[in-house]
């Protein structure tokens, strides 16, 4: 999200909004102000909070959108007039430096959870923003992944908005795998070592993160993601750092995957529906 968030600022920032198509209605999360309150301002600055992009206008109104898990940003140089197809969301349009019809934002959203949304809100109003963790490059983090004492599961709390906003379901994977702490290990029973281990690898495998990603031109358009993840939804494959075939636990919407060799000591975690196929 860093790394989109700087490029539709490269390539809508200082724009005016002149018009919206709110093609899911159930997407819009807001019911005032209106988003006819964004039309005729200056967009001033796309910058990013947790896993959401925060457009921000010149009367001081933001704009939150967030994608989901399946959701896609498309930059339309030339706005098309269709409603975006299957898994239209929203289109914003922009003028261009000549006062005419400039470039579009379109999203979409692949998949069928339809859980891409977007939220306008008025100058102060933080809205879903209130409700997020610190930053993983904050010293609130590091505070608390160095002495906290949380008992749940790293990997749960590391998806938790509400405990560190932005990491996710496959930099969770990625960051256990590079500190080699078991995705079911607790703070509360890792020494200071592995904590600091597990501190430098969620900031690293961040850091990484953006930077692969801001090789990418546009918007985010691909349906399909994640090629870059180290382990991320890689089980079955040998281990990149000593060849052991990664294990996965499974649940019903996502995967936790692993390295057994590294990061359980050679324990496989138990995986319920696994056995259940098994029976």
């Amino acid at each position: 999200m860093q790394a989109l968030a700087e490029r539709l600022d490269a390539a809508v920032g200082g724009r005016t909004l002149v018009g919206y198509e709110p093609i899911g209605f159930s997407s819009l999360k807001t019911v005032a102000p209106a988003p006819d309150a964004l039309v005729g301002h200056a967009l001033t600055n796309v910058g990013r909070r947790g896993k959401y992009l925060v457009a921000e206008f010149d009367d001081g109104h933001r704009l939150l959108l967030h994608l989901s898990q399946a959701g896609r940003l498309d930059v339309e140089e030339q706005p098309k007039k269709t409603r975006g197809g299957k898994g239209g969301v929203l289109r914003l349009r922009f003028a261009d430096d000549d006062d005419g019809v400039g470039p579009a934002l379109l999203v979409r959203e692949f998949g069928t959870e339809r859980k891409a949304a977007w939220w306008v809100l008025a100058p102060g109003d933080e809205g879903p923003l209130d409700r997020l963790g610190p930053e993983p490059d904050t010293e609130a983090f590091a505070d608390f992944v160095l002495h906290g004492t949380d008992k749940r599961r790293i990997h749960t709390w590391l998806r938790d908005q509400r405990t560190v906003a932005g990491v996710g379901r496959g930099y969770s994977d990625d960051s256990l795998w590079r500190a080699e702490v078991s995705p079911y290990a607790t703070l509360a029973k890792l020494d200071g070592a592995a904590r600091q281990r597990l501190l430098d690898g969620v900031r690293s495998m961040l850091a990484d993160g953006i930077e692969r990603e801001r090789t990418r031109t546009g918007g985010l358009s691909d349906p399909k993601l994640g090629e870059n993840f180290e382990v991320h939804g890689r089980a079955g494959t040998p281990c990149p750092r000593c060849g052991t075939d990664l294990h996965r636990v499974s649940y019903e919407s996502y995967e936790v995957v692993y390295c057994p060799r590294e990061q359980t000591g050679g324990k496989i975690l138990a995986d319920r529906r696994m056995s259940r196929l098994l029976k």
